[in-house]
């Protein structure tokens, strides 16, 4: 397991770290994924980043890119998925709906798992397949 990307890793393998932890660190790898691919378009007013971040890391935009996603996962990835959209992690925010908010979870352990287990690359990836063919102002 290479995690040469995490400072620290986690106590335990990360396929045996609940999957609400797994989606409280997928939650800021994917919103620092965002960024990054966001800055790396021409327009760099803080605003204009900001706005088109939210249409990308809402509870409905998650979902959407999970379903991009979807095809593309292998066994082991949509096995986390399933363990993240089943896993009882709350109750959403008033803005969002209970299956959106699963879904996002979902996303968002996928996204901690994988970068806790060192791939990265593998992360890169799954964003150009939800971007791809996606508009200016999110998916």
């Amino acid at each position: 397991m290479d995690n040469s990307f995490a400072f620290h890793k986690p106590s335990k393998s990360p396929n045996l770290v609940s999957p609400v932890v797994l989606a409280y660190m997928g939650d800021a790898v994917y919103e620092m994924m965002i960024r990054q691919y966001l800055i790396s378009l021409p327009n760099h007013k803080s605003h204009h980043l900001h706005k088109e971040a939210t249409q990308f890391v809402s509870a409905k935009a998650q979902r959407k890119m999970l379903e991009k996603w979807h095809s593309h996962l292998t066994e082991e990835e949509a096995d986390i998925v399933r363990r993240g959209r089943n896993t009882k992690s709350g109750n959403p925010p008033k803005n969002a709906d209970m299956l959106d908010y699963r879904h996002a979870t979902a996303l968002e352990a996928l996204v901690g798992y994988l970068y806790f287990e060192g791939r990265v690359e593998r992360l890169g990836q799954l964003l150009e397949i939800g971007i791809e063919g996606s508009s200016k102002s999110g998916i």
